[in-house]
């Protein structure tokens, strides 16, 4: 059986992220005290007293769409919600979110007190026909406290009073969501080996339009307005009889344009995706082709050791004749030269072209990535390679190799024994690097080449 799923349903900023937060024991969902910061539904794995369950973040649902504006920050900066922008996709996310839980806890906001929003969304849920838990959220004084039995009227049974910020009743509301959960078995803890993708690039290159195709439904939101997607999204899918893991992120910007508040957190939580997968789908913009930006995300993932595929969206939308794919190769190979292994794929999120290609893709990169070459393989090979074209020096100078192993996957790693790792020269150990891949091509995947004194006890990278 899969894990039971609880939703966390309301109004826009009663707390759900926080909330959210406070369960997993983690800040995965971005809090800002602004409404409208969650957009997407955002599912995280959640333990209490033993019992294992998935939760949901929701974005706000409400009901009645209106302008208004925020201020934040140290400048007073304005930051809106335009009337109608986003409100009728966020509530659909948080329908199909109500369809998939088992269990639902609407929570309400203690300080603002019971509002016609809350009606409104307590009629909604009472048509889910689902288990309902009524959560009074930020009672963090007596006056707060005072407010609580006022919730009865929404008719939900009785309220739980909580602070999920000061994790107050926390404790009393879950042991409630564990009383209504189907009864589930805690699975062993084994190891996630499941192939991670992150779907990462600069905003609006189609990321999530990519991932709805990929999953057939509407997972994330797309807009053309750029940075809709703000926090990284895991999706699953059966691929081939695989089971994938799919992370859509926010758009990564330049360090410079990064700014404070909700898109700084957004650029951390898209470093965090491209830590936690296997191999990353580099999307860019067929329009605007390879920009500095794109070259900026594809060195952070190399300085990961992540597997990567380049991927160009929006291939629908140009003039194409005989010689159009190969003239853009040749100029996204020129512009990442450095990823001269990376398979490169021309698709359409928006009509489905090639879209498939990619996992496909991905899976044969992975299978790269966890290549392993024998200890007299690789010494054959690097004997012949360092025979061929002997690292330059004077003989009392002169850099020597010993012996070469692999010592992991995931990336590849392999160990050079040498007298004297100072001399070894950047040009030499990619000629060592392209000596290897000449006879194993290691599609798409880094690898990591350390060189260690013979009498060294630790490794030097």
């Amino acid at each position: 059986m899969t894990k039971p799923v609880v939703a966390l349903v309301g109004c826009p900023n009663v707390g759900k992220s926080t909330m959210f937060n406070r369960i997993i024991g983690k800040r995965i969902a971005i809090v800002e005290d602004f409404a409208g910061t969650t957009r997407d539904r955002i599912y995280g794995e959640a333990d209490w007293i033993g019992y294992d369950f998935m939760v949901i973040d929701t974005g706000g649902m409400e009901i009645y769409s209106h302008s208004r504006s925020y201020q934040f920050g140290d400048t007073g900066h304005k930051v809106g919600i335009e009337s109608g922008l986003f409100l009728s996709e966020v509530r659909e996310q948080a329908n199909i979110a109500i369809a998939e839980a088992h269990v639902i806890v609407f929570i309400v906001d203690a300080q603002i007190g019971v509002s016609s929003g809350d009606m409104a969304v307590a009629n909604v849920l009472r048509r889910s026909n689902k288990p309902v838990i009524l959560a009074v959220n930020k009672v963090d004084n007596k006056a707060t406290q005072d407010n609580v039995n006022d919730f009865y009227e929404i008719g939900m049974g009785a309220p739980h009073a909580i602070s999920a910020l000061q994790g107050r009743g926390m404790g009393d509301l879950l042991d409630a969501v564990i009383d209504v959960l189907p009864k589930y078995e805690s699975e062993t803890n084994e190891e996630d080996d499941r192939l991670k993708i992150a779907i990462v690039g600069r905003p609006n290159v189609g990321k999530s339009s990519y991932l709805n195709k990929i999953l057939g439904y509407e997972r994330a939101i797309v807009s053309d307005v750029p940075g809709t997607t703000r926090d990284a999204i895991d999706s699953m899918i059966d691929f081939e009889g695989e089971e994938i893991v799919l992370i859509d992120t926010a758009g990564l910007r330049r360090r410079g344009k990064i700014g404070r508040g909700v898109e700084k957190y957004s650029s951390f939580r898209t470093a965090k995706a491209i830590r936690r997968a296997d191999v990353c789908i580099l999307m860019i913009d067929a329009n605007e082709m390879v920009t500095a930006q794109d070259q900026h995300i594809a060195g952070y993932i190399l300085d990961e050791y992540k597997s990567v595929i380049v991927v160009v969206n929006k291939w629908d939308l140009i003039q194409k004749d005989t010689y159009t794919i190969n003239a853009y190769t040749k100029k996204i190979r020129q512009e990442l030269k450095f990823l001269d292994y990376v398979p490169l794929i021309f698709v359409s999120a928006l009509t489905g072209k090639r879209v498939r290609n990619v996992l496909n893709l991905a899976l044969e990169v992975q299978k790269e990535r966890l290549r392993r070459i024998s200890t007299g393989e690789i010494n054959r090979l690097m004997r012949e390679a360092v025979s061929q074209n002997p690292p330059k020096g004077t003989h009392r100078h002169a850099l020597r190799f010993y012996y070469i192993t692999q010592v992991s996957v995931d990336p590849p790693t392999y160990v050079f024994f040498v007298n004297n790792h100072n001399l070894v020269h950047f040009s030499y150990q990619r000629y060592l690097e392209n000596q290897l891949r000449a006879k194993y091509p290691f599609i798409g995947t880094p690898l990591k080449l350390i060189f260690r004194n013979r009498k060294e006890k630790k490794v030097r990278s």
